[in-house]
């Protein structure tokens, strides 16, 4: 069995989006046997934004809500999710009452 130093290394990218249309992307190159929390810590992600890893963070492997010990493969894209500041449904309702009345 191969020891660690032989193992090859994993290419992932770690992206978050702060805001609406703001994306935060870092690719990294991490030891085989990485998991998505070590792709978290590495990125830097979490000390640029203010997250806490020990608190309650959302993060997946290509949009799939996955738990931070999710080890990784190669190519993986690991993904932080934020809390919805509005329900899609009453966003939807606001932008209709906006529109003007249609005539017919």
């Amino acid at each position: 069995m191969a020891s660690a130093d032989e193992l090859p290394g994993l290419s992932v990218q770690v992206s978050y989006s702060p805001a609406p249309r703001q994306v935060d992307c870092v690719r990294l190159e991490l030891p085989a046997g990485s998991t998505v929390a070590d792709a978290l810590r590495a990125s830097g992600l979490i000390e640029r934004h203010g997250l806490e890893l020990d608190g309650p963070i959302s993060a997946g492997v290509w949009t799939k809500l996955r738990p931070l010990d999710t080890p990784l493969r190669a190519d993986d894209r690991v993904e932080v999710y934020r809390g919805l500041l509005v329900d899609p449904k009453e966003a939807r309702r606001q932008r209709y009452r906006k529109q003007a009345p249609r005539v017919r």
